[in-house]
């Protein structure tokens, strides 16, 4: 009679338990306690207060800049992601380092570093202002400040994938007569689009809630350059916190059903 041997790791109900209270704890309880504190409005005066044309020009900005830099960063990053990976050059290692530099540097000092850059009398600034455009102050500048802070998230994800992608397989390819285009195409692609959705989508989260790159170089005007997540620091300063509870139900909402989309739209791919 065979004897079970128990395993080194704990169980399936062990291990299951310990995630649900961390979950919950972490996660579940403080999202469940937003939208209870919401839930003491009536429909009515939820839909007035997100509905509103400073938290709709407010949310069209949040979503919008960081969906440009998550496309931004997709394709930038990717371009690093092979660098790194494919080719031998003095300096690697180090810009290899600098990838996570805004991991490390706090939001509010990369938010000062760009605005002193990007402003109108900026190193870089003053030329954008000599050709007739500003960087600083618009929803450019927020397109600039969140590529910059979610850039790892593109580097990082595609990066191992790469790595583990065999340079044979495209010699071969490229030995049976297929063109560049076309080892892009049905090798590289099939084996990077999962890592890279993974990217953007983290990408995208990110920029959706920064706050501290972005409020030194948008310059925070109502209905033009005023992010959500500033949006609702201003209703906490005023001590409506229902009004904030509201609006940061309508972006977690939001938030959820975009990163849902990407989530099946990555498992639809990566199913055969």
């Amino acid at each position: 009679m065979s004897r079970r041997i128990s395993p080194v790791i704990p169980g399936f109900g062990l291990t299951l338990g310990y995630t649900l209270v961390y979950l919950s704890l972490i996660v579940l309880i403080p999202l469940a306690a937003m939208f209870i504190h919401a839930s003491q409005l009536t429909w009515e005066q939820f839909w007035n207060i997100i509905s509103a044309p400073r938290v709709i020009a407010a949310l069209k900005l949040s979503f919008g800049t960081a969906l440009f830099a998550a496309i931004i960063n997709g394709v930038i990053g990717t371009l690093l992601a092979w660098v790194l990976v494919r080719y031998t050059f003095p300096g690697r290692k180090i810009i290899d380092a600098m990838i996570d530099l805004p991991f490390a540097l706090p939001t509010a000092v990369a938010g000062i570093a760009l605005t002193a850059l990007y402003a109108p009398a900026g190193w870089v600034g003053q030329f954008a202002t000599d050709l007739g455009f500003k960087i600083a102050y618009t929803p450019l500048g927020i397109t600039l400040a969140l590529t910059f802070v979610t850039l790892p998230f593109v580097v990082r994800t595609v990066q191992p994938v790469l790595a583990d992608i065999p340079r044979e397989v495209e010699e071969a390819a490229a030995c049976l007569g297929a063109k560049p285009l076309q080892v892009f195409r049905h090798i590289l692609a099939p084996a990077l689009l999962p890592a890279w959705l993974t990217g953007f989508a983290l990408a995208f989260a990110r920029g959706v809630g920064e706050y501290g790159s972005v409020i030194f170089i948008a310059g925070n005007m109502p209905m033009k350059t005023e992010i959500l997540p500033l949006l609702i620091m201003v209703k906490l300063d005023q001590y409506d916190y229902t009004g904030a509870t509201a609006i940061g139900v309508l972006m977690l909402v939001v938030s959820f059903i975009l990163l849902l989309l990407i989530n099946l739209l990555q498992r639809r791919i990566e199913t055969p």
